[in-house]
This record gives C-alpha cells, sequence and structure tokens, in this order.
C-alpha cells in the first residue's frame, strides 16, 4: 500500500482536471477575444460564427479520435497526447497571420478540447471510489468554470495592453504542465484488468486505495465484471447490443440538452448580445465576466452535493427554473432596453438565474453521467460517443446562434431554449435513473439485469444493488 495514496488520487483529480481549465479557457477566451479578432480582420457576422465554431468541429474529430486511443494505449497515454495537442494548438493560434489560419489553428486545438472531455472524466471515474466518484469526476466541470472565468478576467483586462494572441497563447503553459505530470500519474485500474490483468490492476489500485481491505473487494468486483466480457460486446459492437441501450439513450440524450439548453451560447456571445441590445462594449464584458464568476462559483457548488443530493434530483430541480428564466431574459431583451434602464437590470438578473439553474443541474451532470454509465468493454468507445454528441451539438447551437438572432429576434431565441430545457427535464424523468451512490460495477449489472430505469420510489441504482 502506498502511504501517500489519498494525497495521490487527489493530486490525479487535480492535474487531470486542469484539462477541463484549459477546455473553458480555450473555449472561453473567443467571448472577449472575438470583437478584437473581427478588428483586425474585419469578419462579418458568418465569419465570426465560423471561428467560434471551428473548435468545436475539431472537439467532434477529438472526442471519437481519443476514445480509440484511451482503449489502444490506456487513458493515461491519450491525457499525454490531449495535453500535447493543447500546447501546439494554442500556440498555433497566437501565431495565425490570418483568418484562414486562424480558423484551421482552433480546429486543431478543437482535437485536444474534444480529446479531454472523452478521456479525463472516464479517467478519474475509473480511479475514484464509488461514495466520492461525482465529487471528484465533477472537479473536471469545475476546472472549466475556472477556465471560463479565467478567460474571462483576462479578456476584460488584457483587450488593450496585450492584444487577443496574447490572451489565446496563455493557455500553452498550463497545457504544457498537465503534459510533464501525466507521465508520473497512476493508470486507470479497469483499463489494466482488462489488458494486463487483475494482479497489475491492484498494484495501480493499492497507489490510491487507503486499505488492502479496499483494494481487494474492489479488485474482486473488477475480476467479476472483466469476466463476464464477451467479443461480442466490446467496443463499437457492444454499443449496439440492447442490454445497452437504455444507458446509450440516457447518456446521449442528457449530453444532447446539456449542450441545446443554450449556456454554451452564452459563454460564446454573452458579449455580443450584450452590445447588440444596447450595452457598451465595457458593459457588456464585465457582465460576461459575472456570468463566468456565477458559472464557476455553482458549479463548485454543485460538484460537493451531486453524490449528496443526486444526478437525477439535481436535474428535475433546476431544468424548469431554466426554462423559466430563458423566458424572463426573452422578455427583457424584447423591451430593447437602454444602458441604465430597469430592462438592463433584468437582463443581467435573469441571466445569473438561468446561469445559476443551468449549470448547478444538467451542466454538472452531463459530463458525469458519460463517464460513469457505460460498461468497462466498450467504455472508451462510448464516452468518445458521448463527447461527441456534446460537442456536435454546441458545435449546432454555436454555429447556428447568431443567425437565429437574426431570424426570430433575440428575444424569440431564449423563448426556443427555454422550450429545450422544458424538453431536456422530461426526457430525464422518463429515461434517467439515478446512478450516485452506486459502483461502475453495479451499474453494469444492473443494465445486464434490465433494472436500468427510474424507479417510482425515487431511489437509485445503488440502492436497489444493496
Amino acid at each position: 500500500m502506498s502511504p501517500v495514496a489519498k494525497r495521490t488520487l487527489q493530486l490525479t483529480a487535480i492535474v487531470a482536471a486542469i484539462c477541463g481549465g484549459l477546455y473553458g479557457y480555450d473555449t472561453g477566451i473567443i467571448s472577449g477575444a472575438l470583437l478584437l479578432i473581427s478588428r483586425d480582420f474585419h469578419l462579418n457576422s458568418t465569419q465570426q460564427e465560423l471561428v467560434t465554431s471551428a473548435i468545436l468541429l475539431g472537439a467532434v474529430i477529438g472526442a471519437l479520435g481519443t476514445g480509440y486511443l484511451s482503449e489502444k494505449l490506456g487513458r493515461r497515454p491519450s491525457l499525454a497526447i490531449v495535453a500535447g495537442v493543447f500546447v501546439l494548438g494554442a500556440l498555433a493560434c497566437a501565431f495565425a497571420p490570418n483568418v484562414i489560419a486562424l480558423t484551421v489553428a482552433r480546429v486543431f486545438l478543437g482535437l485536444a478540447v474534444g480529446g479531454s472531455t472523452q478521456v479525463v472524466p472516464m479517467y478519474i471515474s475509473e480511479l475514484a471510489p464509488q461514495d466520492k466518484r461525482g465529487g471528484m469526476v465533477t472537479t473536471f466541470n469545475i476546472a472549466i468554470g475556472i477556465g471560463i472565468l479565467a478567460a474571462n478576467i483576462i479578456g476584460f483586462v488584457g483587450r488593450v495592453d496585450w492584444g487577443w494572441r496574447v490572451m489565446v497563447g496563455l493557455a500553452a503553459a498550463p497545457a504544457l504542465f498537465v503534459f510533464c505530470a501525466s507521465f508520473f500519474l497512476p493508470r486507470s485500474p479497469r483499463w489494466t484488468a482488462e489488458n494486463e490483468g487483475i494482479h497489475s490492476a491492484m498494484r495501480e489500485l493499492a497507489r490510491v486505495r487507503t486499505s488492502e481491505r479496499a483494494v481487494r473487494r474492489e479488485a474482486r468486483h473488477i475480476h467479476e465484471t472483466t469476466q463476464k466480457i464477451k467479443p461480442h460486446n466490446r467496443g463499437w459492437r457492444g454499443l449496439g447490443q440492447p442490454w445497452v441501450r437504455p444507458a446509450l439513450i440516457a447518456a446521449l440524450g442528457v449530453a444532447f440538452f446539456t449542450q441545446c439548453g443554450g449556456l454554451e451560447m452564452m459563454i460564446y456571445y454573452a458579449p455580443t448580445f450584450l452590445h447588440d441590445a444596447g450595452f457598451g462594449a465595457s458593459s457588456a464584458l464585465m457582465a460576461s465576466l459575472g456570468v463566468a464568476i456565477t458559472y464557476c462559483v455553482v458549479t463548485a457548488t454543485a460538484s460537493f452535493n451531486v453524490d449528496k443530493v443526486g444526478r437525477r434530483r439535481l436535474m428535475l430541480w433546476f431544468e424548469p427554473l431554466s426554462a423559466l428564466s430563458l423566458v424572463g431574459l426573452g422578455i427583457s431583451f424584447m423591451m430593447h432596453p437602454g444602458a441604465g434602464s430597469i430592462g438592463s437590470y433584468m437582463v443581467v438578473f435573469f441571466l445569473i438565474a438561468f446561469m445559476i439553474f443551468n449549470s448547478g443541474g444538467i451542466q454538472i451532470c452531463g459530463w458525469l453521467l458519460g463517464s460513469e454509465m457505460f460498461p468497462l468493454s466498450m467504455r472508451g468507445q462510448a464516452t468518445a460517443a458521448h463527447a461527441a454528441t456534446l460537442w456536435g451539438a454546441d458545435l449546432l447551437v454555436t454555429g447556428t446562434a447568431l443567425s437565429l438572432v437574426q431570424w426570430i429576434s433575440l428575444g424569440g431565441t431564449m423563448w426556443l431554449y427555454a422550450g429545450v430545457n422544458i424538453v431536456a427535464a422530461i426526457f430525464v424523468m422518463i429515461f434517467v435513473p439515478e446512478t450516485s451512490g452506486a459502483s461502475l460495477e453495479d451499474i453494469e449489472t444492473a443494465l445486464r439485469d434490465g433494472t436500468f430505469t427510474p424507479s417510482r420510489d425515487g431511489t437509485g441504482i445503488a440502492a436497489a444493488a444493496e
């Protein structure tokens, strides 16, 4: 047993979650940099959408590609590759000579962004004890919030003195740290058990568990699960099996609604929307900074409660409130608020309210569910499909947001996304069971036994497994 097992586990989660910060920063920095990029390269609205959404196209490709790497090479080597691409992508964006080069560089950077969302939550999920899995995996979400907050602070402070090139290039430094640190992290015991045997897996477990009893108990469950793996249940072929379908529907459905609920659109375009609504450039960036602070604080708070309150309950509580906030935001925009008017205060109030309810509910759960719902034999491919769904939906929203505003107005766009949040709540109610407190092996057993369904009494898979 390692004398520093607890510390190793904590440091692993922190180092891996820095990738979440890189994702948040690299996607969020465009919010403040876009005004400067548009001025330097003379971009119209279509070109602005192209530059913004290019990183999302790369993210879809990166998520699918990293799914293959994480199965063939392992979770830890894949993390190192992702960190290396983060370094090169950030530098390529910073030195882009024109809009075409910048767009291509952001597609390349997107490979790392998408890859991190595939491998990092899965890697932490496979390392974490079952009673702490939710809190540890959602450190990724906290890091996303910190990255977005850092991007907004730098976007506000550095827009005059630094310029957009320095702003986008700063991400290379933490990415280089993750690349170097990844060589010293433990390997996933689940991947090791499947590919090298249970004894190798026990050695990895001993690096992150505090007692031999815990190692033996967890190793026994992992071994029982690996012994049940059949060739037809592996990889992409396994995802087509009927017994896996409930997890596929639940995880991919929540992934879709996580991005299509409107939060990512707010992160990318909040300054643009507020500027168009009558806010000055500084006021728009300040309001966007408030949005980022809200996201950061709420995700941190929710991560401490997601294991206690439950994934399903958080989403069912907060999704209707997210919809109500968007309705109010749409009404506020329809009032054409002027600077300092009551309408402008209403815009900020409903914008912050939406960020609270959306980031504290489906956002904190969307990434988590994809890392824990799928069986070991196909987890790499399943999490790749999950991450690709997240980024594909994000690409859909980001690539159409400004066009939607032109077609149906800013207020009408908010109402459209309010409807999406209502549909999301109905979806969760029908298809998503409670997974908090259940081990990864308990969840796989529920799938095999056909009990992976929402319970009427509010209990989850963990209660059924006892």
